[in-house]
């Protein structure tokens, strides 16, 4: 009878769990049933890498300059020296840095010698005048007594050659005393045009030989600039065209093409381009011969595509800008750049003229950022309107 109660009682304590099961079963799919569908979790939303501003390349004009580099140099130099011969420089009236006039002189040479030369040649013309004179006087005589048959025809032919003789003797002696007096007009050094003295080699005292040279003098001050300019770019250039020249303390002056070198060097395939400087009375302006400078020939205007320099982002050597696209999203595009007007730079590559770009920041993007655009007051910028949202 145990057994028997044993096995009845497993029977009913598996029922009992059985229907317990199934309640709870029951219980879970109600409350399923009752209870709303979870909300799925949302996506990831992505975020701006950085906020920048845009703008638009813009178009303008730029002045077309052509830039060379070359030496000051005086426009003439003259050489200053002595035509007289064996005299005894006695007296120095000019020195380096001096402005002079035409016909000023400079130096003198004692000239005791020449003067003692130029009274003799003059007492010697007198003396043939007197002698011409004589003998013009005579051969009037002999020529009144020629048909009278008192002279012979040789006497009278003497007289007249006495009297040729001495006219000649009288040409003679007037030829000596000029060249006495153009040895005394050499003993004073005159400056031959007005300019500036750059060099004085003369020494009082010295005996100078005629030819030597005393000063050497830059005339009227004037200075010009020797740009070497390559041969493929000469046709650029015309007389009269303005110049910039930089020189080496950052001065400028301004100046226009005299002339073109005629020649091309066969080894540089450049010629000299010549700039005159304006003129200072005593050289004094920032100019000086002999300095280097650079310069800019001032070729006009052109049209051009214009960006701000901040677009500009320099990588690897080359320069690129961002590109925003209708989402947002950038895109790096490689460009040429040209001239430059203060913060503006053109674009000489082809390049879409109504394209956005990033303005500020682009130096810190990658290709494929999604970035904020705002405008400039930092209010975020209307998106704009594409073909899909039309």
């Amino acid at each position: 009878m145990s057994s028997t109660f044993k096995r009845n009682t497993l029977v009913i304590a598996a029922l009992a769990l059985c229907a317990a099961a199934a309640v709870a079963l029951w219980a879970r799919n109600s409350s399923a049933d009752e209870a709303p569908a979870a909300a799925p979790e949302p996506a990831a939303t992505a975020k701006p890498a950085l906020t920048v501003t845009a703008v638009r390349p813009q178009l303008g004009r730029l002045p077309m300059q052509l830039r060379a580099n070359g030496s000051i140099a005086a426009w003439q130099e003259a050489s200053v020296g002595t035509e007289a011969n064996g005299l005894r420089l006695s007296e120095l009236r000019a020195g380096i840095g001096d402005v002079v006039r035409a016909g000023q002189v400079l130096a003198t040479f004692d000239a005791a010698s020449v003067q003692a030369d130029v009274a003799l040649a003059r007492a010697q013309l007198q003396e043939a005048q007197a002698n011409a004179l004589e003998a013009a006087g005579n051969a009037e005589r002999a020529r009144t007594l020629k048909d009278s048959g008192a002279l012979s025809t040789q006497q009278i032919n003497q007289y007249l050659t006495l009297e040729q003789t001495a006219q000649a003797r009288v040409a003679a002696a007037k030829a000596a005393l000029d060249v006495q007096q153009l040895r005394l007009k050499h003993a004073q050094v005159l400056a031959p045009d007005r300019g500036v003295i750059t060099s004085r080699s003369a020494t009082i005292g010295a005996v100078v030989p005629a030819g030597t040279e005393l000063f050497r003098m830059i005339r009227q001050g004037r200075l010009e600039w020797r740009a070497e300019v390559t041969s493929n770019e000469l046709g650029r250039i015309k007389p009269g065209t303005p110049v910039l020249v930089t020189v080496a303390s950052g001065a400028e002056v301004r100046g226009k093409v005299r002339t073109i070198g005629p020649t091309v060097d066969n080894q540089t395939r450049t010629a000299l381009v010549y700039v005159d400087l304006p003129s200072t009375k005593d050289l004094s302006g920032p100019a000086k011969p002999g300095m280097f400078a650079s310069g800019s020939f001032e070729l006009g205007d052109s049209s051009a595509l214009l960006v701000p320099q901040t677009t500009l982002v320099m990588r690897d050597g080359f320069s690129y800008v961002y590109k925003l696209g209708d989402d947002n999203r950038v895109s790096r595009i490689k460009v040429q750049t040209g001239r430059q007007a203060g913060d503006q730079v053109e674009i000489t590559s082809a390049f879409d003229a109504d394209a956005r770009l990033v303005a500020t920041g682009a130096g810190f993007l990658n290709e494929g950022d999604l970035v904020r655009v705002v405008d400039a007051a930092g209010n975020a910028a209307a998106a704009p309107v594409t073909s899909a949202s039309r």
